[in-house]
């Protein structure tokens, strides 16, 4: 098991057990309804980690020239990448490592299709379609709110498709379950399956988090052999992020500095939540932390005075960086480690060094309780990413 006390602070760590334990899953999930199941960077690019993965999966995702490159060179396969807009720069680094290319619009397609027709690369092309249906409250992160920029609408398709799509890419959850992407899949067949004997390939994108606790994943087996047995000539992908890397880890900190202002305590770590973990600010969420109770809002008016209660506040100078409240079981002192659960994904993928501020360390907890530290951040870093 993970020893906090063995870990740097701050630092993200991550445990290979829980990591297998997650991959396990979602190749199991792959084999037994017949799809493939990618890794997507935009939830989780931490290169080091993919000798790992490569046990269980064959391919990635990606939405950049970066992510593209990255695929190819460190996960050793080419990239399934969709991008809203391609350049001219890109695109030829994108087609070198790309095995499947899509797009977000027929002028983007009919705009770099030709360079992929002239290319010796062996490329398959698709494009994004919007069904017009999304259950994602947060509308940050609905790609189906209306007047998306995200995929075209079938009343937009023309009833034979141009010369080089092979497959059609649709993303509309946001760590949803799977009676939600059987709705959703209603919708998609009800909209698109006019065109559906006209492709090789169907992509049902992100959002799926079959390794949440309670997920139904026979009911996401069911629904994929189902659809499958529908259109038996697609290959089905599935691309989540968060699936792959829930809860295989923490934020490690240190509280540096406790204060007081109107009966309001604030502990102040050596984290930022908008510099570090920015969902929770975007989302927003309160996430877990290790040995403490979250309170509601009317649980910390109705609390004691004695009660060991907290805002967590980080160090940047942003004023709303900070998230409350939590009860703990004792007072807080300054160094004491706080340990911020399921931190690995959309975290290092979203930081920034706003304020300078000292980036965490990444690191890994082997599964044979050894620590392996990925990356040390350093002034350098800072420094070089400004000029």
């Amino acid at each position: 098991m993970l020893d906090i006390n063995k870990v740097p602070s701050p630092c993200y760590v991550m445990e290979e057990r829980l990591l297998r334990k997650n991959l396990s899953l979602i190749k199991h999930v792959a084999d037994t309804a017949g799809v493939e199941i990618i890794l997507a960077f935009k939830a989780f690019a931490m290169w080091k980690s993919f000798s790992i993965f490569r046990e269980y999966i064959h391919h990635t995702t990606a939405s950049s020239r970066y992510e593209a490159r990255l695929a190819f060179e460190e996960f050793g396969s080419k990239a399934h990448t969709y991008s809203p807009a391609y350049t001219e720069e890109d695109f030829p680094e994108i087609m070198r490592c790309s095995g499947y290319i899509t797009f977000n619009s027929f002028s983007q397609f009919n705009r770099f299709y030709p360079m992929v027709k002239a290319s010796n690369e062996k490329i398959s092309c698709g494009i994004r379609v919007n069904p017009e249906y999304s259950e994602v409250k947060v509308e940050l992160y609905n790609p189906c709110a209306p007047g998306s920029r995200f995929g075209i609408t079938s009343d937009l398709l023309p009833d034979e498709l141009p010369e080089g799509i092979e497959g059609f890419h649709c993303h509309c959850l946001c760590e949803s379950d799977a009676y939600e992407f059987g709705r959703t899949l209603q919708h998609f067949e009800d909209r698109f399956g006019h065109w559906m004997n006209q492709l090789k390939w169907v992509n049902f994108g992100g959002g799926h988090l079959m390794t949440r606790k309670g997920y139904d994943v026979n009911h996401l087996i069911n629904l994929l052999k189902e659809f499958k047995s529908r259109y038996p000539n697609l290959k089905v992908i599935l691309e989540p992020g968060s699936a792959f890397a829930w809860q295989v880890g923490p934020l490690v900190s240190s509280v540096v500095d406790i204060i007081e202002n109107h009966g309001i305590r604030t502990a102040i770590l050596n984290v930022s939540f908008t510099c570090h973990m920015p969902d929770c600010l975007e989302m927003p969420y309160q996430p877990t932390v290790r040995g403490a109770e979250t309170l509601s809002f009317d649980a910390v008016k109705s609390a004691k005075q004695e009660d060991h209660i907290y805002r967590l506040g980080g160090n940047s100078c942003l004023s709303g960086d900070y998230m409350g409240s939590w009860k703990f079981d004792h007072e807080l002192r300054i160094g004491e480690r706080i340990v911020l659960e399921d931190m690995i994904h959309y975290t290092m993928v979203k930081t920034n060094m706003f304020n300078g501020i000292q980036h965490p360390s990444i690191a890994i907890w082997h599964s044979d309780d050894t620590l392996e530290i990925y990356r040390d951040f350093h002034y350098e870093d800072y420094k070089n990413r400004m000029s």
